[in-house]
């Protein structure tokens, strides 16, 4: 069932991480580091008993000669995700091969319905490289926030939607006037070059007005300036921000819909088939709902939202 609203206000303050990390900077590059390896104890502590019981497949499903089969003759999934993007795939610094959030542990669970164990090798790729990962086969599938779209789906394949996000509001820890996009007109509003809040602001708020920044670290800093009365950008980059920094909170709710999708290669249908059966187990058994309390729920003043209808947008 789609979820209508997908996220609700953030809490102004909570759980403080390492540093200051992007969501949206993947950690270029092709080195690839160990995941959760058999035997390991790389999960976080409160999902101990999701991996626990997590579904595996039946035999009868790892299909001869398909893209599962040679994953589990393999004996470990290779997974396209980020490294430094806290809540949803963070690496910890302080134990290289814990690696921990909302696609990095459903990276794990489904490593775990295709082989039994949450064997997991991640390569970081850049938003750029993402199509061509997939495309040479360096990767199994991309989990990395990565927005379905028809363009797309074109060079590769979506399973799922397997979570919602869209445009949030954020504004300085101490403003108590502006509670969400409701709240913006004629106000200085800060956005990303190129990002689809230079379009979907004036449609919500045409009397505000726009200053835009080419990178996310220089339209953050220009919030705490005060350079811009609240800063508009995809709700999970936010709430990846406000996790680790006080002094600015998301507020509002998303008043956007954007569909993230798990990339595969284009045209493996059965390995597609396979996957959103994975998702549509995890999502009835409340498996899904688990992590997201575990993750993003961390900066969520809400219950779990319902996960998005698999097949439910153009391109997936």
């Amino acid at each position: 069932m789609r979820s209508t609203s997908p996220f609700r206000r953030l809490l102004p303050a909570v759980l403080a991480l390492t540093a200051l990390l992007s969501v949206s900077a993947c950690g270029g590059g092709d080195t690839a580091v160990p995941g959760a390896e058999a035997g390991s104890s790389t999960q976080p502590s409160n999902l101990e008993e999701v991996y626990a019981n997590a579904v595996v497949a039946d035999a009868a499903a790892i299909l001869p000669e398909s893209t599962m089969a040679r994953i589990k003759e393999r004996g470990t999934l290779i997974v396209g995700a980020a490294l430094d993007a806290p809540l949803l795939s963070q690496q910890d610094p302080a134990n290289p091969e814990s690696i921990e959030g909302f696609d990095a542990d459903l990276a794990k669970l489904l490593a775990i319905y295709i082989l039994g164990e949450p064997n997991i090798k991640i390569v970081p790729p850049a938003s750029e490289t993402r199509e061509a990962l997939l495309q040479n086969g360096t990767v199994d599938v991309v989990f990395n926030t990565y927005t379905i779209t028809e363009e797309r789906a074109e060079q590769i394949s979506f399973a799922g939607p397997y979570l919602e996000s869209g445009l949030a509001v954020a504004v300085k820890g101490d403003n108590q006037d502006i509670n969400g996009i409701d709240d913006l007109g004629g106000k200085t509003v800060i956005v990303g070059a190129n990002t689809p809040a230079v379009t979907a602001v004036p449609e919500k708020q045409p009397t505000a007005t726009l200053v835009s920044f080419g990178t996310d670290p220089q339209a953050l800093q220009a919030l705490k300036q005060g350079r811009g009365d609240a800063y508009v950008q995809d709700f999970t980059l936010l709430a990846s921000h406000s996790a680790d920094d006080t002094s600015i909170k998301v507020v509002g709710q998303p008043f956007t819909t954007e569909s993230y999708g798990i990339g595969l290669k284009h045209d493996d249908e059965e390995f597609k088939a396979f996957i959103n059966e994975w998702l549509q187990k995890i999502q009835a058994d409340g498996t899904w709902g688990k992590v997201w309390d575990a993750t993003l729920g961390e900066a969520v003043e809400a219950e779990a939202p319902s996960a998005p209808e698999i097949g439910s947008v153009p391109g997936s």
